[in-house]
């Protein structure tokens, strides 16, 4: 088992997605709607909001995904699912870039 468990780690390394960064500039430009619950510094200006400054790249892209595809259904999914819903791929990667971007 010792011996199979390196192999098993690089196998799940080669098949996992690539992940392609956005751009933090187009995200910046397009992230104007989402400053007036998350501010404009990504630190929510509503209490329970989530902050999105410094937040991993991908959980961003990927919690982006899901709103848009009704896959998630806490409090304020209705909200995010009408957000999401006219984002493209490069929109998400691109705000995505740009929330993780900032320190």
């Amino acid at each position: 088992m010792k011996k199979l468990l390196p192999v098993i780690c690089v196998a799940l390394g080669i098949s996992s997605p690539t992940f392609a960064a956005g751009d933090a500039a187009a995200g910046k430009a397009k992230a104007a709607v989402c400053a007036a619950c998350h501010g404009a510094d990504g630190i929510a200006l509503i209490p329970g909001y989530p902050n999105l400054k410094g937040q991993n790249e991908q959980y961003l892209v990927s919690a982006l995904q899901a709103y848009k595809a009704g896959q998630r259904t806490g409090p304020n999914a209705m909200i995010m699912q009408g957000q999401a819903t006219g984002l493209s791929d490069a929109d998400m990667s691109n705000l995505a870039a740009y929330y993780a971007s900032m320190k």
